[in-house]
């Protein structure tokens, strides 16, 4: 007799588990099922060399992909280096010295009033036409983020205005007006106060950059050294390993593997050493020179620019002469006992002295023995200025075609530091040229035997493997 159905009641629902009630998820199921799959496999010899392995693959190509990162990251830095900073940076003090470069020849163009040569005015055109395009392509090279965006934006203000001031000096000394050397001096004040130091300051953030980039070029790459090393050490272990266990000597895939791992770390190490030495000899024969060359061109000319002004102010201000006397001693020392000299122990004795030898040295020391001329022939134009002879000194200090004046002096001074500079920047182009392609090869060499590794352990554990079938 069967029980009636109670109206109402509901029938108890299957669980989707099964048994007990427990749910379980397909998925989930299957995952932990090849989990423990795994896991009895890797108790047994194939397994366990399987498990091996993979791992040494893995530790392989991290090593290759680590060491074409390192090389490849230097390699970036010496392209920026060479191409970029390092011209940037001579740029900019390509720019100062063409600044301060104009204001001596508009100060020299003055006084030699209507005597001015031809050369002397495109001389100074000359410096503010390429002061302008070294800042257009000093900002184009320039990111909107970078500190030296400001110092060329304010450069590219005030130059105009100093250009202005200057042709008014002209015009009113054209007329007779002794207007014209208050114009000039007032020119040549916001030259020294205003747009030198913004130069200045561009000159700072653009060395600062080029030496960013070369600290992170001549960096060896340790990171991927010490991985090498550590590979080495993980396929050597487990060749031991198997030495044990089989009384096999030799595994020749894991043999080639640590060959080929050899050879890329050694590559790597050996290779960035030379490119290390390449840019630090660029850097203590070329950048760091140009540097030092850079101040004392910039002395030269401030005392240039001293000299000419005090007499175009015909004496009624000390300040010129005081400036002479502060650049002149940074230049080349404060004068010897006897007056007949200079200690030489100033940027000139520095410049020579951080030269390389050859070239650069040779023409520093001329520039030294001329620079000694022209102060001596400067204390005589002083001499006769302090006489109440202004003709003479005047004379002394500049004229016309004459190579004996303190002008013709400076004018040589200036040549030789000009032919130092270049010489200095050869030798820097000639040490760093070919850096950034060396890293390049060494990021690929290093990455395909990492790959070599891997297919030659692949190759040494399955030979291992085989043995088991």
């Amino acid at each position: 007799m069967t029980r009636p159905a109670v109206i109402g009641a509901t029938a108890p629902l299957p669980s989707p588990g099964g048994r007990g009630g427990t749910s379980r998820l397909p998925g989930l199921q299957d995952g932990r099922e090849r989990l423990a799959e795994l896991r009895l496999a890797s108790r047994t010899p194939p397994g366990r060399l399987r498990l091996a392995g993979a791992v040494l693959v893995a530790v392989v190509l991290l090593f290759g992909a680590v060491a074409a990162w390192q090389a490849s990251a230097r390699a970036g830095a010496a392209d920026r280096l060479v191409a970029h900073s390092q011209p940037l940076s001579q740029d900019a003090a390509d720019i100062y010295r063409s600044l301060a470069d104009a204001d001596t020849s508009a100060a020299t163009g003055f006084l030699l009033a209507g005597e001015e040569p031809p050369e002397v005015r495109k001389r100074y055109e000359d410096d503010l036409a390429t002061a302008a395009r070294l800042l257009t392509r000093a900002a184009a090279r320039s990111t909107a983020d970078s500190p030296a965006q400001r110092w060329i934006s304010e450069l590219n203000q005030q130059l105009p205005q100093y250009a202005g001031l200057v042709e008014a000096a002209r015009a009113n000394d054209r007329q007779g007006l002794p207007l014209g050397g208050a114009y000039l001096r007032y020119a040549s004040g916001v030259m020294q106060n205003t747009i030198l130091p913004a130069a200045e300051q561009l000159v700072t953030a653009e060395s600062q950059r080029r030496d960013d980039d070369s600290d992170r070029a001549e960096s060896l790459p340790w990171g991927a050294v010490l991985a090498g090393l550590a590979v080495l050490g993980a396929l050597g272990a487990y060749q031991l390993h198997l030495f044990r266990r089989t009384n096999r000597v030799f595994n020749p895939g894991l043999v080639a593997a640590s060959l080929a791992v050899l050879l890329a770390t050694g590559w790597l190490a050996v290779g960035g050493l030379a490119a290390s030495a390449s840019l630090a000899a660029g850097r203590t024969e070329g950048a760091e020179p140009l540097q030092a060359l850079g101040r004392a061109r910039t002395e030269v000319l401030q005392a240039r620019a001293a000299e000419n002004l005090h007499y175009i102010s015909r004496g009624a201000s000390e300040s010129y002469a005081k400036r002479w006397q502060a650049v002149t001693e940074a230049l080349g020392g404060a004068p010897t006992a006897d007056g007949k000299g200079r200690t030489g122990t100033g940027s000139l004795h520095a410049a020579e002295n951080e030269a390389p030898a050859g070239e650069a040295r040779a023409h520093l020391s001329a520039a030294g023995k001329q620079f000694a001329e022209w102060d001596a022939r400067h204390t005589r134009a002083a001499a006769s200025d302090r006489a109440g002879d202004y003709d003479t000194a005047l004379r002394t200090t500049v004229a016309v075609g004459a190579d004996t004046t303190a002008d013709a002096a400076f004018t040589a001074t200036d040549r030789e530091l000009a032919a130092a500079g270049a010489a200095e920047q050869a030798r820097f182009t000639a040490e760093t040229s070919g850096v950034a392609g060396g890293y390049d090869a060494l990021a690929v060499g290093a990455a395909v035997l990492a790959v070599a590794a891997a297919a030659a352990t692949v190759r040494g554990i399955g030979r291992r493997l085989a043995e088991y079938r």
